[in-house]
């Protein structure tokens, strides 16, 4: 039996463009969940994944397969579906996963023969066992899985073609921002994997620089942090050799042991999303950490620093509280904090979101014509009609502030402060670098955007 799991591109991502950029190397993921259900696969299937963000293979020429498994982001959905209507003309059984297919479940189920909502690990041996006797259903819901029970991921399956190796252990967050669709699709409860199974997967990963894609890897609760903790020792003890990056909130930057433990257990960098420079911005978004009395954001970068650790800060650009002149006050507060890199988005309501519903509900969603419409959900898109900002000022807005972030002054600034600290200058460089690189990319494509569109209001 042969099996595709299949991770589709969108051509308007232009970070995954590595033969234009060569430095977007350094920001393409690996498929893990893809990886992770080749890893719970029977051995009598013989499994090829396909990542298109390295390359669109010419798919008439392959092998066909006897099923064909597609993961998506709402951004890929459509061609999800392009990819998915390929394979069933061939008479091929398509079944499709992840968070856009249990967010859309009867948009995807009208394309594709059966659909896993929730977390696929539960019953993924059930989609297999079916299809073997012909009695694929048109849908299963994995819910939320024992993740203490699966097993490593299938990294030898992508062997090629990426700078970091990828891993999670924990899945889950409490914190409910509006925008976010965690909680919707991967529950409220903050969920461990053991940490010798953490251990013994990170040694199964060839890439020297590995991405740990938990969404908030050292969680907000006391015993989430001890957790942390006795993996980063567990992880120092093993003596791995990787250098690592994750994604975690502010709090990361409170407690001095937690810091000096993940630096010693190879952390070398960390995504925080501070959302908004505004105390009104953060109530909007429901930002319930970042809003704690006494909080000094410049102070918590700092201590992250002081231990060798990169911090690249999130905000994002369109709140209803956001008016002209937002995109020069984020890069001058991303500055203030000292931040390393800066990566700023456009407010999107997605599927499965709190926000989805309030824009919906105030007909505000401007770009709503799906599936068609879903590759510009891809964050880097004014996809909404916004309260203060018309498409030409949210547009300026976003320019505005990544010329001002990543201008050469800046830059320079930024690494020859790593250099002088000590803090891996070269990393740093080839960050900036890459996003101001992007900036030219970035204006094409909003002018194409623009033409496509016509005026938003």
């Amino acid at each position: 039996m042969r099996l595709y799991l299949i991770n589709p591109s969108n051509p308007l991502v232009s970070i995954v463009r590595v033969k234009e950029n060569r430095w977007n190397r350094y920001r393409v993921w690996k498929p893990l969940s893809l990886m992770v259900l080749a890893g719970l696969t029977p051995p009598e299937w013989e499994i090829t994944i396909v990542d298109e963000n390295l390359g669109v293979p010419d798919y008439p020429a392959m092998p066909r397969p006897d099923l064909v498994g597609i993961t998506a982001f709402t951004s890929q959905a459509n061609r999800a579906y392009e990819v998915a209507a390929h394979f069933r003309r061939l008479g091929v059984p398509v079944v499709m996963g992840g968070i856009h297919a249990t967010m859309r479940l009867d948009e995807a189920r009208e394309r594709v023969d059966s659909v896993v909502t929730g977390e696929a690990e539960r019953v993924w041996a059930q989609v297999l066992a079916d299809t073997r006797h012909a009695g694929l259903k048109c849908r299963y819901d994995g819910g939320f899985a024992e993740i203490d029970k699966v097993p490593p991921a299938r990294h030898d399956l992508l062997a090629g073609g990426y700078a970091f190796g990828a891993i999670q252990t924990t899945r889950g967050c409490p914190m409910n921002c509006t925008f976010c669709s965690v909680p919707a699709f991967n529950g409220a409860h903050y969920r461990q994997r053991p940490i010798p199974d953490v251990v013994r997967e990170f040694q199964l990963i060839r890439e020297k620089h590995v991405l740990v894609v938990d969404d908030n890897l050292i969680g907000t609760r006391p015993e989430h942090i001890a957790r942390a903790k006795d993996l980063f020792r567990a992880m120092a003890q093993a003596n791995l050799r990787k250098e690592w990056v994750a994604q975690a909130t502010v709090n990361f930057g409170d407690d001095e042991e937690l810091l000096a433990l993940a630096a010693k257990a190879g952390c070398g960098g960390v995504f925080i999303g501070f959302e908004s420079p505004t105390r009104e911005g953060l109530l909007e978004l429901g930002k319930k950490f970042n809003l704690l009395k006494g909080r000094d954001f410049r102070a918590s970068v700092r201590r992250i620093q002081r231990h060798d650790i990169l911090v690249v800060g999130s905000f994002i650009i369109g709140l209803d509280t956001d008016k002209p002149g937002i995109g020069k006050r984020i890069a001058d507060v991303a500055s203030q904090y000292g931040l390393d890199n800066l990566n700023t988005m456009f407010l999107t309501p997605l599927p499965g979101t709190r926000l989805w519903e309030q824009m919906k509900s105030e007909g505000r969603i401007a770009l709503d014509t799906f599936p068609e419409d879903w590759k510009y959900y891809t964050l880097t898109f004014p996809v909404a009609r916004y309260k203060h900002l018309s498409l030409d000022g949210i547009l300026e807005e976003m320019l505005s502030c990544d010329r001002d972030f990543y201008s050469m002054r800046r830059i320079l600034r930024r690494v020859w402060g790593n250099f002088w600290r000590q803090r891996e200058p070269l990393i740093a460089l080839v960050g900036n670098l890459s996003y101001r690189r992007n900036l030219r990319l970035n204006c094409r494509a909003y002018a194409d955007f623009k033409r496509q569109q016509g005026t938003m209001g």
